[in-house]
Formats: C-alpha cells, structure tokens, sequence
C-alpha cells in the first residue's frame, strides 16, 4: 500500500491511525535475539515491496532494538500504538526496496546459522554430592542424579530434567494460547516420572536404569472452546524438542484438562 510521510533520522513518520498492514505477525514475548528477527524476515516474505508489515509483541526491548535494525538493512520503521492488552504494542514496518532485493538471502542465511546453532552448558562438581551448571549469563546448583528424600538443599538432576520439561509446555502454552489470542488466565503442568529400576541406578542390582515413563497433566485456567484450546496444546506438544525427544525414548502421556 501507498502513503505519505516524512523521514526523521532513518525513521518514516506517518499517521499510524490511518495504516493498513499488508500482513500480521504476532511475536509474543520473543525479543529480537530469541528468533524475533528469523520470523520478522519469514513474514515479510508475504509483504509486497512498499507493504507494510504490523508486528504484535509484549517484548519491551523490541521498542529499542526493531528501529536500528530497520534501518540496518532498509526497511523503514514508522513506528508503534498501543496493542490489545497493557502490555502490548504494534509496530510498524514498510518493506524496503533495497531490503526487499536482499531479502531472501538474509532469510536463508538466518535459517542456516539456527540450523547449525549448539546450545552449550558446562558443569563442575562441587563436593557434597552437588555440582554447578554454567550456561550463558546463568549458573545453578545440581543436586544428586535423583534423590528420595523429603527435603534436599538443592534439586536432583532428574528434577531439573522434569523442570526444564514442565516449562518448555508452559511457556510455549501460554504463548501459543496468546498468539491464538485465546483469553487463558492460568496454566499449569504436572509431571510424574518412573525408572525401568532405580536399584540398577543405585548400584544395588544390575538392570536398566532408564526412564521408563513420562506422565503429564496439563491444566489450563479458560472459557475459550476447548477444541481450539486442545489443538494449540498439540502444536505446542508437537513443537518441544524436549517433549518429541522424551517421546520417542519412553512411554510418554499427556493430558489437557479446562477448567
């Protein structure tokens, strides 16, 4: 689409009220290092060159990083009005000509670098059957690989194991459930894990040590139709690499409750 407007330092100013995108991406919470960026160039694929693209995020930081990104590789940044929700806002972009002609280059390039992509971890054991995992700017205590008693100062492996799982679901839950603009007002995950034989982990006999079951309950706060609600919650599924991975090695059940 066409209109008028005015540069201001890299930045196109127009009157926001009166544009009409020519495609819809909703981010979520992604800033523009979580793969924000990957799925802006995705769908700007759809926008024809002078088109312009509104993207729905929650993200606060997307307000200081899309505009010199923009102008970065020649789109034009117009700039954003208040969303949906108090905590959203809508940006808007229009396609360059000189971005547009590059494009498609930068896409794949994108898609091959996340390809390729190794997410790295490192720990040391610290004495007193704990260790410290190092992992980007974050470093946590690990307990015992699985422990039975009722209070531990630190959480077994096999509970982070469990964590790291029931987080994967709720998050990617809650931000599908948005994206879908589904009204949830509360998700959560409950998990139960069994070994083929925990003696055979403890040294006491020989056998198989390994999960021989993952069961989830997942419950969700809504009065959205239950059939859109259970179809994003199998996307969700369908998407976790730690759910698809588990899945393909153990007995591996899930359950969607509404209430």
């Amino acid at each position: 689409m066409a209109f008028d407007g005015f540069a201001l330092r890299g930045v196109l100013t127009v009157e926001l009220d009166d544009v009409v995108p020519d495609h819809l991406l909703d981010g979520g919470d992604l800033d523009c290092g979580s793969g924000l960026v990957l799925l802006i160039r995705e769908h700007m694929q759809r926008v024809p060159e002078g088109g312009v693209l509104e993207l729905r995020s929650r993200e606060r930081t997307v307000c200081d990083d899309l505009p010199p990104w923009c102008r970065m590789v020649g789109h034009d940044y117009l700039g954003n009005l208040a969303g949906d929700t108090a905590d959203q806002k809508r940006f808007f972009v229009r396609r360059g000509a000189a971005a547009a002609a590059a494009e498609t280059a930068a896409l794949a390039d994108d898609k091959a670098r996340a390809r390729d992509y190794e997410w790295r971890l490192r720990a040391r054991s610290t004495g007193g059957m704990r260790s410290t995992a190092y992992c980007r700017n974050f470093s946590f205590v690990v307990g015992q690989p699985a422990s039975f008693e009722e209070k531990d100062a630190h959480p077994s492996a096999l509970e982070y194991l469990m964590g790291a799982l029931a987080g994967d679901l709720a998050t990617g839950f809650a931000t599908a459930c948005s994206r879908a603009e589904l009204q949830v007002d509360d998700v959560e995950i409950t998990i139960r894990v069994k070994l083929h034989n925990v003696l055979a982990h403890l040294g006491l006999e020989e056998g198989d040590p390994s999960l021989e079951s993952v069961t989830i309950k997942a419950f969700a706060s809504t009065l959205e139709d239950e059939a859109r609600v259970r179809a994003v919650w199998d996307e969700v599924r369908r998407r976790s690499p730690l759910a698809t991975t588990l899945a393909k090695a153990v007995r591996f059940e899930t359950k969607l409750t509404t209430v």
